[in-house]
């Protein structure tokens, strides 16, 4: 085995661009640690911020004469999409939930519809019950009437029946027992 490395060209190129980085990392130490160049470098990014502002001024000025959209109409575009979207969504949401709860109330109103099936059902079963109550209440206030009749019926069978008895044992004791006739009414 060989106990020399192999040649790496990226190693040299690594050693040489820490070196350029550290001497260009002091230099920039260097530089901005002067009060002067702090001035100087101040004075001249308040005049490329005032050119860029101008720039942009004229920029949207000219963009407003030719109708073409600025960066600031693009994103408001973009952020009235965004909101539009977000209410889109909002309102899928709403939609659903309006399904669901419809869905619900229709399941529910068609128990209702089932139980007033049910209840109309039982009401006419009622209302058939209720006739045939009343024609055998009827029925029985006929009965109770021909009952009273058959009843007064015997007791003047009873009370001819008992005169019967009399008349028996009258025959029987050859007495002669003159015959009282009761008629309701009637006075002795």
């Amino acid at each position: 085995m060989s106990t020399k490395s192999s040649f790496d060209p990226y190693d040299s190129f690594k050693k040489y661009s820490e070196i350029w980085e550290k001497q260009i990392n002091d230099f920039l130490f260097l530089l901005s640690n002067n009060n002067e160049y702090v001035k100087m470098s101040k004075a001249g990014t308040d005049t490329h911020s005032r050119y860029l502002e101008a720039f942009k001024k004229n920029q949207e000025a000219v963009a407003g004469v030719l109708n073409l959209p600025t960066k600031n109409d693009l994103a408001n575009v973009t952020s009235l999409t965004i909101q539009t979207e977000e209410k889109i969504d909002s309102l899928e949401e709403q939609i659903w939930d309006i399904q669901d709860s419809l869905k619900s109330q229709s399941k529910e109103i068609e128990s209702v519809i089932d139980v007033s099936k049910e209840i109309i059902k039982l009401t006419k079963q009622l209302k058939t019950e209720l006739g045939k109550t009343k024609k055998e209440l009827a029925d029985s206030k006929n009965l109770k009437g021909e009952l009273q009749e058959i009843r007064f019926e015997l007791n003047k069978l009873n009370s001819l029946k008992e005169d019967i008895e009399i008349l028996k044992s009258q025959f029987k004791n050859d007495h002669p027992i003159e015959p009282v006739l009761t008629v309701a009414g009637a006075t002795k």
